[in-house]
């Protein structure tokens, strides 16, 4: 029942080439950016990320980005990050853009077993019609467009298809986790982090602080024990800021 990993780098050093990984956080808010370095560090590549953004320039998930290791993304935001829009407009990178509420209830349903849902979400777009471009080539003509989805009426009123998301792995981030890796985020923290630990067949989790079992109270878990397979305790060192907003100092 003990699930802690003595280092990041042997939590991850299973994760091969091709692999797909759903990654917890928003923004920078709740990244496990100590997983995604070692990550980086052991060089997997051709690998697919879902994530409700894929990091900035040199932050997150944007420094496997920035080396060429993803080869694909499912992603309900992708501003901030230059050389994403770089590599998807040359060619070099395969955007899956879903609706961000669609894109949590893939990930929630993956987890619960569901294996597909209907929702009003993207009715009447490109969603729905198929035609969104997922690959451009190098010329910018579309390589790859996404599918129609199938779109079904209830109670008078469409609905589109959608399937659930289960990955090979999934890095989260939360504020503590004990050994049985029952985990509790940090208030917005919490995000898109319990969604992608029920998604990852091997979920592990970077903690801030670790605890033994019983210390946790069981009305503040967030994520069960069931869900989690590795525990890895980072500390708080490290944590950035995506955008700080401050105000002048005011006399007494």
């Amino acid at each position: 029942m003990d699930k802690t990993y003595d280092s990041a780098a042997l939590a991850v050093a299973d994760i091969a080439s091709g692999s797909s990984l759903a990654v917890g956080g928003f923004g920078l808010c709740g990244i496990p950016h100590v997983l995604i370095s070692a990550l980086h560090e052991a060089g997997a590549d051709d690998l697919e990320t879902v994530s409700n953004n894929c990091g900035v320039d040199d932050a997150g998930l944007g420094i496997l980005l920035g080396a060429g290791r993803i080869r694909r993304t499912v992603s309900s935001y992708v501003g901030e990050n230059k050389e994403f829009a770089r590599q998807y407009l040359a060619g070099e990178l395969e955007v899956e853009l879903t609706p961000q509420g669609t894109l949590a209830e893939r990930l929630r349903a993956g987890g619960s077993g569901i294996p597909a849902f209907y929702t009003p979400a993207g009715v009447g777009t490109l969603v729905a019609t198929g035609g969104l471009p997922w690959r451009y080539h190098p010329d910018g003509t579309v390589a790859i467009a996404s599918p129609a989805r199938e779109v079904r009426a209830f109670a008078g009123r469409d609905h589109v298809l959608e399937h659930g998301i289960v990955c090979d792995f999934a890095l989260v981030r939360a504020a503590v986790g004990d050994r049985h890796g029952n985990l509790v985020y940090d208030a917005s923290a919490r995000n898109f982090n319990p969604l992608c630990a029920m998604a990852g067949r091997i979920t592990i989790a970077e903690v801030e602080e670790l605890v033994e079992p019983g210390e946790l109270d069981p009305d503040r878990v967030h994520t069960p024990g069931v869900f989690v397979q590795r525990v890895v305790e980072v500390g708080t060192a490290g944590k950035l800021i995506e955008k700080r907003t401050t105000r002048p100092r005011t006399e007494p």
